[in-house]
């Protein structure tokens, strides 16, 4: 039975129409007994610098994948941010997100040599901070539907955070999230268009909430010029190789703390299984492998609303100049900072739950830096 707490978050309208969502008005307050789970890598810049993108943002990713996992199907509001996530809980699962929390912590210190920052929030903390966190939920498909937050709070929580406040202490040594369903063995899409484009754009205090939606609208207006509004995924879904790129990766993740050598073996021999079905389109049992990289792309979380705008595009040139156009305005206005990198592909980190139903997740950041390296170089 699925806790009535929760049925705030289930009850929301699905919006469909993603450009409808920089209306302030589409997003309800979250209620005040609910919790704000907050985490980011520390250093993520450093560890891009190594090469590390790929496994900083699967760490990230871990943080969705846990929760879910955890919660066993209940819905909650969350948000991949590449180098971290964030999400709220009703009061009656805030334990289970602060052992989940703690696991992850010990994991990706053990398993990565990664350390994750932890924190929980009441959002009672954060109204008296003079914040707000309101939610909205975007369904790109009928599968899935993700969650978009306003009002500053999650921005406070992290800068919270950053500062040692409600921090959550490691797990023992040891200890294990469930990361079942958590993966990346798609390879890279490259661009199509002229580059991928990692953007974050974020409102200054001297900026209403008017202001901020209307250069949002223009900013979303113009990328829905772009072919699939600057969707970076192919709309049969992204390349399929073997052996996997990052099979060795994702043998780390999920080993469950078993024999690493065996478990990447093992993800060989899945993997060839998968790129075989693809390859030849065959069936086996219900899984159905065109319709699965259709929903691939179909599902995945491209451009989010995180107390700002966030999106990862394929975009062209003239585009791009557009873009930066209006982040200029906004910026000499004093209305926005805003942080942009562009590279030459898209990598995406998936949950699946199950690959014969439609609820699979992916999370789409750029492949060679995305959010953590725009937010790195923010302007404003």
């Amino acid at each position: 039975m699925k806790d009535a707490q929760a049925a705030f978050y289930e009850s929301l309208p699905l919006q469909k129409d993603f450009t409808r969502l920089a209306e302030p008005a589409r997003f309800a307050a979250v209620p005040d007994d609910w919790v704000l789970g907050v985490a980011d890598i520390v250093d993520s810049t450093g560890e891009i610098a190594k090469g590390r993108y790929k496994t900083v943002n699967m760490v990230g990713a871990a943080v969705i994948s846990a929760m879910i996992n955890a919660l066993k199907g209940q819905g909650f509001p969350y948000v991949f941010g590449g180098d971290g996530a964030g999400f709220a809980v009703p009061a009656s699962a805030v334990d289970t997100a602060r052992t989940v929390l703690a696991e992850l912590r010990r994991w990706a210190d053990e398993e990565f040599s990664i350390t994750l920052r932890v924190a929980l929030v009441p959002v009672s903390e954060i109204r008296l901070a003079g914040k707000d966190l309101r939610v909205a939920r975007y369904a790109p498909s009928d599968g899935v539907d993700y969650a978009m937050f306003s009002g500053g709070g999650l921005a406070w929580a992290e800068a919270q955070m950053k500062e040692g406040r409600f921090d959550v202490a490691p797990a023992e040594q040891g200890a294990q999230p469930d990361l079942t369903g958590l993966s990346c063995r798609w390879s890279n899409s490259k661009t199509r268009r002229g580059k991928i484009i990692s953007l974050v754009v974020l409102p200054t205090p001297n900026a209403t909430e008017s202001d901020f939606a209307d250069l949002a609208q223009s900013i979303l207006s113009a990328a829905e010029r772009l072919e699939r509004a600057g969707h970076p995924v192919p709309e049969n879904g992204p390349p399929i190789s073997w052996p996997p790129p990052d099979v060795a990766l994702d043998a780390h993740v999920s080993r469950a703390g078993g024999n690493l050598l065996a478990q990447k073996v093992k993800l060989l021999g899945q993997n060839l299984l998968i790129a075989l079905l693809f390859k030849t389109g065959k069936q086996l049992g219900e899984f159905d492998p065109g319709h699965y990289k259709q929903m691939v792309s179909r599902n995945a979380d491209f451009r989010k609303f995180d107390d700002g705008l966030k999106m990862t595009l394929d975009c062209d040139l003239a585009t791009l100049s557009q873009i930066k156009m209006l982040l200029e305005q906004a910026r000499g206005q004093g209305k926005v900072r805003y942080g942009l990198h562009v590279q030459d592909e898209a990598m995406m980190t998936c949950f699946v739950p199950s690959a014969t139903r439609d609820d699979h997740v992916h999370f789409v950041d750029g492949a060679s830096g995305g959010y953590a390296q725009a937010a790195a170089v923010m302007q404003g």
